[in-house]
C-alpha cells in the first residue's frame, strides 16, 4: 500500500527547493571529482571515502531537519547516518557492497512508498545502487583497487541527480488556486 502525501505538505517544500538543488549539485560535484580519478579515490578511500560519505550524510541530515514537517525526515536521517563507514580497503569493499545493496533497496522502497515528486528518479538511483552492491560483492577482492573509487563516484552522482530532480519538482509545486480565484473575482 503506497503512502501518499497531501498537497499542503508538498507546498511547504516549494520555498526550500533551492536547498535541495544545492544538495544535489554538491553530491554531483563530489561524484565528478571521484570519477575523474578512480584509482586515486580507491587508494585514499580508507580516509577520503569515509569523509565524502560523512559530508553527504551531513547534507542529508541537514536537509531532513530543514523539512521537519515532512514525513520523509526519518528516511533521510537514516540515509545520512548509514553513510559513515570506517574500515580498511578490503573491509571497505565488503562494507560498500552491503551499504550499496541495502541503501539502494531502502531508497527504492522509500521512493515507492512515499511517491514524492519525481520519485522515479530516486527509485532508479536506488536500483542502480543495489546493482552496484551486487557487482562489488561478486568481484571481491580482485577489483578492490579500482572498483571502490568508481562505485563511490556513481553512487554520489545518482544521489545528486535524484536530489536535483526533486528540487526542480519542488520548485514546480503551485500554490492553491482557490485564494487567487477568490481575489480576482471578488468572492
Amino acid at each position: 500500500m503506497a503512502i501518499h502525501s497531501s498537497l499542503g505538505e508538498w507546498e511547504e517544500l516549494r520555498p526550500k527547493w533551492g536547498w535541495f538543488l544545492v544538495l544535489g549539485i554538491a553530491l554531483l560535484a563530489l561524484g565528478a571529482v571521484a570519477l575523474a580519478v578512480p584509482w586515486l579515490t580507491t587508494l585514499t578511500s580508507v580516509l577520503l571515502y569515509g569523509w565524502l560519505l560523512v559530508f553527504g550524510g551531513v547534507f542529508e541530515v541537514v536537509a531532513a531537519f530543514w523539512t521537519k514537517q515532512w514525513r520523509g525526515i526519518f528516511l533521510h536521517l537514516l540515509g545520512g547516518i548509514l553513510s559513515a563507514p570506517d574500515a580498511g580497503a578490503l573491509g571497505l569493499t565488503l562494507l560498500l557492497a552491503t551499504l550499496f545493496l541495502v541503501g539502494g533497496l531502502f531508497r527504492v522502497g522509500a521512493a515507492v512508498a512515499l511517491r514524492f515528486p519525481n520519485w522515479g528518479w530516486a527509485a532508479a538511483g536506488g536500483i542502480v545502487t543495489a546493482g552496484l552492491g551486487v557487482f562489488v560483492w561478486s568481484s571481491w577482492p580482485i577489483s578492490a583497487l579500482w572498483v571502490i573509487g568508481t562505485l563511490v563516484a556513481i553512487e554520489l552522482i545518482c544521489r545528486g541527480w535524484a536530489w536535483t530532480m526533486f528540487a526542480f519538482a519542488a520548485r514546480q509545486i503551485s500554490k492553491p488556486a482557490e485564494p487567487q480565484y477568490a481575489m480576482q473575482h471578488g468572492t
